[in-house]
């Protein structure tokens, strides 16, 4: 008993800080885009509109959660569940110092990986217990794009390991520490890392999946209240686990500035780039993103071997 009271602990003192900052950065994202199109953005509710996430909040969890009747109803309501939660557990290995993070493992790399893959079973999930063709389509286009730009991300991330000679995300943080954060000497590779992560949370540009003219809304068109909040706070969660790893990858290790930067640099390109076509965000991503990724890893690969680096 003891010991389950000890996991829950565990897991409400990653979920309530990681819910406290989705909640603000919706805020933040509607503050950025309101001051790039020149208005003022949420400022009724609280002082200067600080509330306003709280407000938002209560209206989602008062909604009527409505089951669509012909839908597979045990996977329909997993499904979001399985979003919000993977989300969370991605935080698990996530190094704030050198020396604290809830479990410091040695193939933390990997961990992030496979959790970040396991990620589009949510998805995927999600359309087709729907039983809509508007969600099944954009299910779709989701798990193709996540899977795409992750064959992208993985081989990126091997680049760190070759150069830390670890998988364990707090030796990558010490290597730069003591030597030079990564973004200096892989600059190419923390842009190719960048925007795959864009296309990997289905952020914009490359937000096909939820592409409002022919899916309205894609794979979560059929949820409600609780079911969609949990897929919005899934989204929002990745991208803050996201920047926050950006900043352990390239930039010697976690700060909460340093995340915050990256979730600015997220919703700037937002408001900056229109929306791919879809058959260019694929080309993009198995045509451009995949041979520049393997010719970089296979280049450091061949160069660890001839004279190690330091």
């Amino acid at each position: 008993m003891s010991s389950l009271l000890l996991n829950v602990v565990n897991f409400l003192a990653i979920a309530l800080p990681v819910l406290f900052s989705v909640a603000y950065l919706t805020l933040f994202e509607r503050k950025v885009l309101a001051a790039a199109g020149r208005r003022l953005g949420p400022n009724v509710v609280g002082f200067m509109g600080l509330l306003q996430p709280l407000a938002d909040g209560v209206k989602l969890l008062m909604k009527e959660s409505i089951v669509p009747t012909s839908s597979n109803k045990a996977l329909y309501l997993l499904a979001p569940i399985v979003t919000f939660s993977l989300s969370i557990v991605g935080y698990g290995v996530l190094p704030f110092t050198t020396q604290l993070s809830y479990a410091d493992i040695n193939c933390g790399l990997l961990f992030t990986f496979a959790v970040s893959s396991l990620s589009v079973y949510g998805v995927v999930f999600s359309g087709w217990a729907s039983n809509s063709k508007y969600a099944f389509l954009g299910s779709l286009r989701s798990a193709a794009q996540m899977i795409s730009y992750e064959v992208s991300i993985g081989l990126t991330l091997l680049n760190l390991s070759l150069f830390a000679r670890s998988l364990n995300l707090s030796e990558i943080v010490l290597w730069q520490t003591e030597n030079i954060p990564f973004f200096f000497p892989l600059f190419p590779v923390f842009i190719l890392f960048f925007i795959s992560a864009l296309a990997e949370t289905n952020r914009p540009p490359f937000d096909l999946p939820e592409a409002e003219g022919e899916l309205v809304a894609g794979y979560n068109v059929e949820y409600s209240a609780a079911g969609f909040a949990l897929f919005f706070i899934g989204e929002y969660a990745n991208i803050i686990l996201m920047s926050s790893l950006t900043a352990v990858f390239f930039f010697g290790g976690f700060s909460p500035f340093k995340a915050v930067f990256f979730m600015f640099v997220f919703i700037w390109v937002r408001a900056a780039y229109p929306r791919f076509r879809y058959d260019q965000l694929m080309r993009l991503g198995w045509k451009v993103f995949l041979p520049i990724s393997l010719a970089i890893f296979t280049l450091i690969w061949l160069l660890q071997t001839s004279v190690p680096l330091l």
